[in-house]
Formats: C-alpha cells, structure tokens, sequence
C-alpha cells in the first residue's frame, strides 16, 4: 500500500494507487494545500477511500504540509499535482494579456505552476532517500499544444507543468522517480461552462469526458507498472487536438 498526496481545488480528480486495478482505493490522502477551499470534498472522496486526511494550506507552507501528513501516514511515494483553474468562490475571468494585472498574473501562476513547484520540492527529499516515486502534474492541452485567447496566464502556468517534468524526470530518474503530465481537454466537470460543454461535443468522440477517465490515466501513471514512463505527457481529450475541422462542415 503507497500513500498518495493529491492537492486539489475543485475535486476534479483525487485518485490513491495500490494497484493499477484499484483505482480510488485503500488509502487517500486529498490536501487542499494551495488554496483555501475547505473540506466540501469529503462526501465524493469517501466514495473510494477507507481513510481520508484533509488538510487546508496555502501554497507558502508545502513543506509543513508534507511533514503532517508523512507523520500521520507515512512517508509520501505519490504526488499527482491537481490544483489550479478555478478555486470556488472565486470568479477569475479571462482576459487578453495587456490587461492581466500584477497580481492576476501572481494568482494564476500561483494557482497551477508555483503549488505544483513547491509540493514537488516539498516530496523530492524523502522520494530521493527511499528511491522510489511517482509525481504526475495535470497539465492540460491549453498551452502545451492548443491555444485560447483570454487564457495566457493558464496557458503558461501549463506549459510551465511540462517543462518542468521533462527536466525533472532527467534529475530523478536514476532514483526510480517518475515525473509525468496528463493533458485533459474539455472535461465535464463543476467548473465547466456551457460553452466547455458544447465544445466536447465537437471532439471526434463527440462528447466532453469525464474526470474518470482522467483519474484511471493518473492511476496508472502513479503505478509501479509505469516505471518505464517518465518525461512524458499523455494527452486526455477524446482526439480534438488531432483534427483540423472542429465544426461540423456543410
């Protein structure tokens, strides 16, 4: 059994590995560590996890956050970096980036690049010393290979999740610690509008996807099955960034 850390925002995905078979399974540890949401969460975790350990940070104490939960259950061999977008009670519009301000610009980065930066700093230690670990960013397609206007800030916070995946997979992977991304498209999930929605239905699937189907990609990353894995970033969208077309043509 592998304890697994997972920050998370907006409950998107939380997934705890035992095995590639276990999705969701004995042990999860879900941390709202970067931003303060509280504990809404609880009810949809409970669903799959036995034993559920909260804990509300921001993102400038990572490092005690790390040492709570190592304390109460051991030392952490899983960390999948789920926090940014959104944070409830928050409204952040889009906006083209001569209009972003200082401290939109702090925010956004803050909220997906810097909090996976410092849980990853934060876990690395402990990784390194036992010689085994399984770090996976959720990145996204925005910025890594697609574009939207208005979200310059996102785009670069997650483009910022790959680079440094790929160089730390570099650094660690003599250790047995894998560095990997996941790239979801437009997934149906709380957040999502109703244009989010409406574009799905344009992808080759024909739909948006779910978390679920997210969350068994983040599994099977964070299994000791993926050990040959590492650097890479598997992209989640139901092929829409494949296509050229993406309405349908008369």
């Amino acid at each position: 059994l592998r304890t697994a850390l997972s920050t998370d925002v907006h409950g998107c995905v939380c997934t705890t590995v035992h095995s590639r078979a276990q999705m969701f399974a004995q042990l999860c540890t879900t941390v709202n560590s970067c931003l303060q949401i509280g504990a809404q969460m609880c009810t949809s975790v409970h669903r799959y996890a036995q034993m559920c350990t909260y804990v509300c940070m921001t993102v400038h104490n990572c490092a005690g956050l790390c040492a709570q939960v190592e304390e109460a259950l051991g030392p952490i061999e899983i960390l999948v970096n789920n926090a940014g977008m959104v944070q409830t009670g928050r409204d952040e519009p889009s906006a083209p980036l001569h209009e972003v301000t200082d401290e939109k610009w702090r925010y956004s980065i803050d909220m997906s690049l810097t909090s996976a930066f410092m849980m990853t700093r934060a876990v690395l230690p402990s990784m390194m010393t036992r010689e085994y670990g399984r770090i996976v960013h959720i990145s996204s397609v925005t910025g890594t290979l697609v574009g939207i206007s208005g979200s310059t800030v996102y785009g670069t916070a997650k483009a910022g999740m790959l680079g440094m995946a790929r160089s730390l997979a570099i650094e660690t992977g003599s250790k047995s610690i894998t560095v990997n991304c996941v790239g979801p498209g437009w997934i149906h999930t709380g957040s999502s509008g109703e244009g989010e929605v409406t574009a799905g239905k344009f992808t080759p699937v024909g739909r948006p996807g779910t978390p679920e189907e997210v969350g068994h990609v983040v599994v099977f990353l964070a299994s000791e099955e993926a050990s040959y894995v590492t650097g890479q970033m598997i992209v989640v969208d139901g092929g829409n960034t494949i296509q050229e077309y993406k309405v349908a043509l008369p």
